[in-house]
């Protein structure tokens, strides 16, 4: 008598999906166009049951005439056809915070794309996780479609992490890289990349910092085992960087790159946002226009260099969709690397403490004595100077028939409070006409 085997296909994963914008419509299509190849990778079919957004009568590209769908996003978080809630609505707080603290408590996984939440609240929700027992996953949050999580939080968890950081806001890194090219001013390369649809029509978030905190402080949490701590991070934009500047950074063998940068000290962490200039050679200068980097330094593996799109439909709904067949395998990692009692309390360094070489760019009066009078401040205040830059032909004509002269400094290494300090001295100098810029050199 011959025995007759008899399969039983497993049970499917049963998604319901907050926000239906560019990345929510895009994960409903990758999940359908490549269904066999994600069961294949999943061992078993990941189902998009129900859905909730804003306007249902939108045409989005899909078709979700077979999807229930949800009036209330929150409703989600307890539907009894669904297994696993994906977050895209975005946002720290209101609708967004309520579904993903709603689903945890009810013990179901969740997956966001939701920085600024992972970013101010994670500590929170990891602890809601880790009592209900269920993953919580954000590889989309960070860098879109580059894995920056993985490769920090399971890549790199044998090695002691020393250093973290990259470029994390494409709008950012797309604006000064036109600005470099084309020689012109902040304000018009935003306007076009307004046009273009990589700033948003209120950019504050991108070219203030903040996204690209919200991504450092993630990263840091990541990297250092500690709660993540969004306010620990010194953010500053690149609205002060101006064509003079990118000019002044070609000619030294520079480029303007505004980086998020996270490092351990043995007195703590120290993490910060902000325009640098990076030498032409490393090959983060060489990561231009939308694209994001990723860098990690391990005690032993070294540095690594991850680049890609960090934003857009693609690559972070493939984002979503590897955490989503991470949670079909079973594959539960703590939301930190750690248990949240296995998290350390480093503290977080003040800027006062951060140290390197900078960049100073003053406007002056061209006549005698005005560099004697600068440098006299920077001596005082401990700061030693290492080149000097002044053109001639970029000369201004004033009110009074005087002339102004654009002068760069580049100190040797020193620290951040006796930068700070000697700044405050030299603006208060008669021949200083505008606020000096100062920028810090990375990397040299």
């Amino acid at each position: 008598m011959t025995a007759v085997s008899s399969s039983v296909e497993p049970t499917p994963l049963r998604i319901g999906i907050a926000g239906l914008g560019t990345v929510g419509a895009g994960v409903v299509k990758m999940l359908r166009d490549n269904a066999a190849l994600i069961t294949a990778r999943a061992g078993r079919r990941l189902i998009v049951t129900a859905v909730s957004a804003r306007d249902r009568t939108r045409d989005r590209g899909v078709d979700l005439s077979d999807v229930a769908w949800c009036e209330n996003a929150a409703d989600l978080a307890a539907h009894p056809d669904v297994d696993v809630v994906v977050e895209l609505v975005g946002g720290a707080e209101g609708i967004a915070r309520k579904i993903v603290t709603g689903a945890l408590e009810n013990g179901r996984p969740v997956v966001t794309a939701n920085k600024a939440l992972m970013a101010i609240h994670g500590a929170e929700l990891a602890t809601l996780a880790q009592k209900a027992d269920v993953p919580l996953m954000f590889e989309a949050a960070v860098a879109g479609g580059i894995p920056a999580i993985k490769t920090v939080r399971e890549a790199l968890a044998g090695d002691r992490i020393l250093k973290v950081g990259g470029i994390l806001n494409g709008t950012c890194n797309y604006i000064l890289t036109a600005m470099r090219e084309t020689g012109r001013d902040f304000a018009d390369i935003l306007a076009d990349a307004q046009k273009l649809g990589y700033a948003e029509a209120d950019p504050s978030t991108d070219v203030d910092g903040v996204d690209a905190a919200h991504k450092l402080a993630i990263l840091a949490g990541l990297s250092f085992g500690r709660p993540v701590v969004f306010a620990s991070v010194y953010i500053e934009g690149i609205r002060r960087i101006g064509a003079l500047d990118l000019h002044f950074a070609r000619e030294l063998g520079y480029r303007i790159k505004l980086l998020g940068i996270a490092r351990q000290h043995e007195n703590g962490i120290e993490a910060r946002v902000h325009p640098c200039l990076v030498p032409n050679t490393p090959p983060i200068a060489q990561v231009d226009g939308v694209f994001n980097a990723v860098v990690a330094e391990g005690a032993f593996v070294g540095r690594l260099m991850l680049e890609g799109r960090g934003a857009g439909e693609g690559p972070t709904a493939t984002a979503v969709t590897a955490d989503l067949i991470d949670i079909a395998r079973g594959n539960a990692i703590p939301v930190w690397g750690r248990s949240t009692d296995g998290l350390t309390q480093a503290v977080a360094l003040p800027r006062a403490q951060f140290s390197g070489r900078y960049y100073l760019r003053l406007n002056v009066v061209d006549r005698p004595g005005v560099l004697a009078d600068i440098t006299a401040v920077l001596r005082d205040d401990g700061v030693s100077l290492h080149t000097m830059l002044q053109h001639a032909h970029a000369r201004e004509t004033l009110p009074d028939d005087s002339h102004s002269v654009p002068l760069v400094l580049i100190t040797h290494h020193t620290s951040e409070a006796a930068m700070l300090h000697a700044l405050r001295h030299i603006a208060q100098l008669k021949s200083v006409l505008d606020e000096p810029a100062m920028i810090r050199i990375e990397g040299d």
